[in-house]
């Protein structure tokens, strides 16, 4: 099967360029500070996972190792989800539900790649394991996010490729090592374990 390649034009440089870049990055993060503050005002109990998660410990270990991410992603229990949708509506965000999985954008016709994605606790995301919940949790001055072993669990649990890089970069840090093969269940720590046998792919 042939690939349609698009052709693109490099026009950006220079101060436009990284003017373009560092924007990039502030939106996400606005976009995040803009969520923890509605539902923290709302009293919503919620956990930050995937990409800005990953951040946060990584950051505990090394900066420089800390990578950026597109997406806000946040952990809620289910019967929580109507008041989170009236807080984030109520400060002008637009509810959609794609594919089964809840997102706010900040207009109705942002890309799903310039959204809060919304994870449910107890809820089985295609294959694999349930969610888990929002509590026990670990605090930051920013947020409220998961404990490394539940993130860990997680992103063994979606095993996307991304999340093989997350682990990966763990690795490296030596924030996972194999004495962490024991926490895990038999399909989680035959993942973890390939990855530990050969980080380079």
């Amino acid at each position: 099967m042939g690939y349609n390649v698009v052709m693109i034009e490099f026009k950006y440089t220079g101060d436009q360029l990284y003017a373009r870049m560092e924007r990039a990055v502030e939106k996400v993060n606005q976009r995040l500070k803009k969520t923890v503050q509605i539902v923290e005002n709302a009293n919503i109990p919620y956990a930050v996972i995937g990409g800005f998660a990953v951040r946060a410990w990584v950051a505990q270990v090394d900066e420089a190792a800390v990578r950026t991410t597109r997406d806000v992603d946040i952990l809620v229990r289910e019967k929580d989800l109507p008041a989170l949708i009236a807080a984030m509506s109520d400060a002008g965000f637009y509810h959609r539900q794609t594919a089964g999985l809840d997102m706010f954008v900040e207009h109705p016709e942002a890309s799903a790649r310039d959204a809060v994605h919304v994870l449910i606790c107890g809820r089985v995301e295609k294959t694999g394991d349930p969610n888990p919940d929002v509590e026990p949790s670990t605090e930051t001055n920013e947020f409220r996010t998961v404990p490394l072993r539940t993130l860990v669990a997680m992103k063994l649990n979606a095993f996307r490729r991304k999340d093989q890089v997350h682990l990966i970069d763990m690795i490296s840090l030596k924030m996972i090592d194999r004495t962490w093969l024991d926490y895990y269940p038999d399909r989680l720590r035959q993942r973890l374990q390939e990855l530990l046998d050969d980080p380079d792919g």
